[in-house]
C-alpha cells in the first residue's frame, strides 16, 4: 500500500433527499475534488465511499462517510487507522451554521462549534487537532430552527453562488495539500475579513 500524505473527508447524510442541502456541501465539495484530479470515490470501506489517488503529486484518500452526520467519526477513525494516517493528516470539509453564506474559512484545529458531524469525528479520533474547511451556510436572518434549515434544499436562486463556494473550497483544499495550512490560511482566509471571530 502507497504511503499516503491525507485522508480528506467531505461530512454529509446518505441519500438522494439530502444530496442538495447544506448538510451535504462537504460531500458536494468532496465530488468536484475528486471530479478534478480524476479519482473515482465508489469503494465501500469502513462505513464509507472512498476513492485513492493524488493531489498536487501528494497520494491521497477522499470519503464520504455513509453512516448519516452524527455518526461521521467511526468511519473517519476507520479509515485513518486503515491507512496509517495520524489525525494531523486528516482534513475534513463541512458546512458551518456560525458562518455566513457563502463564506469560508481554513482552520488548523479548534471545537466542532455545535457541528454533530465534527462531534462525532472529534470523539472517535480524541482530538481536536487537525485542519478544516468549513463553508458557511448562514442566511443572515434569524432561524426558527437550525436543525430544519440545514437539512432543506438549496433555493434555485442559491445555485450559482453554491458552485462559486464548492469550487473555492475544492481550490482550499487543494492548496493545503500542496502548500500546507498556514499558507493557505494565508490565501484563502484573507477573503473572508470582517467575519466575528468565534470561540474556539
Amino acid at each position: 500500500m502507497a504511503d499516503f500524505s491525507w485522508l480528506i473527508v467531505g461530512l454529509g447524510n446518505p441519500g438522494s433527499e439530502y444530496e442538495n442541502t447544506p448538510h451535504n456541501i462537504g460531500f458536494l465539495v468532496l465530488d468536484a475534488l475528486a471530479e478534478a484530479n480524476g479519482i473515482r470515490v465508489t469503494r465501500k470501506e469502513n462505513q464509507a465511499l472512498v476513492g485513492v489517488g493524488t493531489i498536487g503529486g501528494k497520494p491521497v484518500v477522499l470519503a464520504k462517510p455513509q453512516t448519516f452526520m452524527n455518526l461521521s467519526g467511526g468511519a473517519v477513525k476507520g479509515l485513518l487507522e486503515r491507512y496509517g494516517l495520524e489525525p494531523s493528516q486528516l482534513l475534513v470539509v463541512y458546512d458551518e451554521l456560525d458562518l455566513p453564506w457563502p463564506s469560508m474559512k481554513i482552520k488548523p484545529k479548534g471545537s466542532a462549534a455545535g457541528h454533530n458531524g465534527m462531534k462525532s469525528v472529534i470523539a472517535s479520533t480524541g482530538t481536536n487537532e487537525f485542519p478544516r474547511v468549513r463553508l458557511g451556510i448562514h442566511p443572515g436572518h434569524p432561524l426558527r430552527s437550525g436543525a430544519q434549515f440545514v437539512l432543506a434544499p438549496f433555493k434555485r436562486g442559491q445555485q450559482k453562488e453554491l458552485e462559486e463556494a464548492v469550487f473555492r473550497a475544492r481550490e482550499a483544499a487543494e492548496s493545503i495539500i500542496a502548500e500546507g495550512v498556514l499558507k493557505s490560511m494565508t490565501k484563502f482566509n484573507r477573503r473572508a475579513q470582517g467575519l466575528p471571530e468565534e470561540e474556539e
